[in-house]
């Protein structure tokens, strides 16, 4: 397997950890009225999750196929 295609499909796994992880039951398990340093628990998640993917795919472009 070449490396452009290793990191398409690390890239397409990443978007569909982002779909799973901002669904609906999911998303419902953070949806109470609690506060995270003083956000909203479910504000908190999205915008977590939201770095997270980003920073992951930030990785797998910089690293490449390796």
């Amino acid at each position: 397997m070449n490396k452009p295609e290793t990191k398409s499909q690390r890239l397409v796994a990443l978007c569909l950890l982002g779909a799973l992880l901002f669904n609906y039951p999911i998303l419902a398990l953070f949806n109470r009225p609690t506060f995270f340093l003083g956000i909203p628990l479910v504000y908190a998640y999205i915008f977590a999750v939201w770095a997270l993917l980003i920073a992951l795919v930030g990785l797998v472009v910089e690293r490449g196929g390796r």
